[in-house]
């Protein structure tokens, strides 16, 4: 009777979890407010926002390629290195929360941080505005839009509307699973099945194919990582080496990977978390599979970086 009992709540658990992982595809237009858009992507482009006018957003997340870097860690202001490897910004919109260790709640809580972080930008926002104030052509255009024009409130609001656009639908997979069956190789919709079977998808769920949950770095054995992730904000023990799980949309072209960018290539990315977050092994056509799948996960380039010369 215990065992029935135990096998019935196992089936229950793996119902709950497969209710809660269902992947659909991203959205093909997003609400926006085209003026704070366009005047969000303006300062995204400038130096303006750094201490020493050197560094903008788009020197960390190049817009050109991945919405990240092609880097472990991106040097800041002065060459000091980022304690992290730079996420893509883009579909960042469909995350839970911001950052590694997930201290911004929202875009608007994340677009000002690197501004003020002393190894990034190493400004302060007092300095930025002052600045902006300064200049006459984002003082016209705060002023248009806004009735008290440049404050700390609007420049988060413009950067992080300009952030909204940076989606990429329609993957392979999207198209895939909004019904184009020949969307998808054969060894891609193998991949797929793999990733679900294996437990890949447990917390790579959701719009965002991840992007919505902590976990612990490391569940299996120990990778020896040197950050302490969610406990340099909650300083709880049990917040040790635990991350938000990134989106896998457009992983394929994000290298390096893990938020220390340990892992170089895809195959490796996926060895690493097959052993210290699944507790098992993968090679050969598996593997394979696996890759092709995730290399479906790449999507359309935003139309709004399109004009920059990008490439993917």
């Amino acid at each position: 009777m215990k065992k029935m009992y135990f096998v019935l709540i196992i089936f229950l658990l793996q119902a709950i979890v497969l209710s809660a992982t269902e992947l659909v595809p991203l959205p093909t237009d997003i609400k926006v407010n085209p003026e704070k858009v366009a005047l969000g992507k303006k300062l995204f482009l400038d130096t303006i926002l750094s201490k020493d006018k050197t560094l903008s957003c788009m020197s960390c997340h190049n817009l050109t390629h991945n919405g990240a870097d092609i880097l472990g860690h991106t040097p800041g202001i002065d060459g000091q290195l980022g304690y992290f490897n730079v996420p893509t910004v883009f579909n960042a919109v469909y995350n839970f929360r911001q950052f590694w260790d997930g201290r911004a709640k929202d875009l608007q809580d994340q677009a000002l941080q690197p501004i003020a972080n002393p190894v990034e930008m190493g400004n302060t926002i007092e300095n930025a505005l002052k600045d902006l104030k300064n200049d006459t052509q984002y003082v016209e255009a705060f002023n248009h839009i806004y009735t008290d024009g440049i404050t700390e409130k609007n420049l988060a609001d413009v950067l992080s509307e300009f952030e909204k656009t940076l989606t990429t639908p329609n993957s392979p997979f999207d198209r895939y699973l909004r019904g184009d069956k020949n969307a998808l190789s054969a060894n891609a919709i193998r991949g797929y099945q793999l990733f679900k079977e294996k437990g890949c998808i447990s917390c790579h769920n959701g719009i965002n194919i991840g992007g919505n949950l902590f976990n612990r770095f490391g569940i299996y054995g120990d990778p020896k990582s040197k950050e302490l992730g969610r406990y340099e904000i909650t300083h709880k023990e049990e917040d040790k080496y635990v991350f938000k799980v990134p989106s896998l949309r457009n992983v394929s072209v994000t290298a390096p990977y893990m938020h220390d960018g340990r892992a170089t290539s895809l195959k490796e990315a996926v060895n690493l978390m097959f052993k210290y977050q699944l507790g098992r092994r993968i090679h050969g056509k598996d593997l394979r599979d696996i890759v092709s799948f995730l290399q479906s996960l790449t999507g359309e380039l935003p139309e709004i970086v399109k004009d920059m010369n990008v490439r993917n």
